[in-house]
């Protein structure tokens, strides 16, 4: 989904996957046409030859981020172990920073595993607009979470904290549609890009080979 009208899609009409299996097939992804390499690295959270890192830039309210999200963890729980991933909510508007703010609220609490994905299919399944402090922290509550430390973390500086650096590396990526995928702080990728959710693991899989050899 992209900022200005989030997601234009090259499947839309199959010629995105045509295009994308046709450069699979002549020896990999193609750099400007399945990925973008950055001409200035972003930050990584990880010291350099370490492991390499794998970045999800989503937003709770985009339906490709819900789509994309069974695959993807999926895809995260196989990474070989010099593979570090971890998802990094975009701030692109105020609305967008609710979702910032919910999930580094979880963050806090450890409890972005248990409740993660309840909050995509809240919205994405069950209709729910969790937009208002007061729905988010019903819903949290019914959920099993405790509603005074959950609405302690989503005000809290630490909560500001987190989401001010996402937005800086989601800028740092150069990133204006979700989900995408940030290797290293060297590449990012997107189905977009690739040709559907499918390949942009794939590819996301090639940068990190190539991100191993320190291409």
């Amino acid at each position: 989904m992209k900022r200005r009208d989030f997601s234009i899609h090259l499947a839309g009409t199959g010629l995105g996957l045509a295009l994308a299996g046709t450069a699979h097939a002549q020896g990999g992804p193609v750099e400007g046409t399945h990925y973008v390499r950055l001409q200035t690295a972003a930050p990584t959270s990880i010291p350099e030859g370490k492991k390499v890192e794998v970045v999800e830039f989503f937003w709770y309210e985009c339906g490709h981020c819900f789509n994309f999200e069974p695959q993807l963890e999926a895809w995260s729980k196989r990474v070989p172990a010099d593979v570090a991933f971890r998802r990094v909510p975009v701030g692109f508007t105020a609305r967008h920073q609710i979702g910032q703010k919910i999930f580094y609220a979880l963050e806090e609490m450890g409890q972005v595993g248990a409740v993660h994905r309840k909050v995509f299919n809240a919205i994405h399944v069950q209709g729910k607009r969790l937009l208002a402090e007061k729905d988010i922290v019903d819903f949290m509550v019914a959920n099993g979470l405790d509603g005074t430390q959950f609405t302690n973390a989503f005000r809290s500086f630490s909560v500001a904290t987190k989401a001010n650096r996402a937005k800086q590396l989601a800028d740092a990526y150069k990133i204006d549609g979700v989900p995408a995928l940030g290797i290293q702080g060297r590449y990012y990728t997107s189905g977009a890009l690739a040709g559907g959710h499918d390949r942009a693991l794939a590819v996301t899989d090639y940068l990190i080979g190539r991100a191993r050899q320190g291409a």
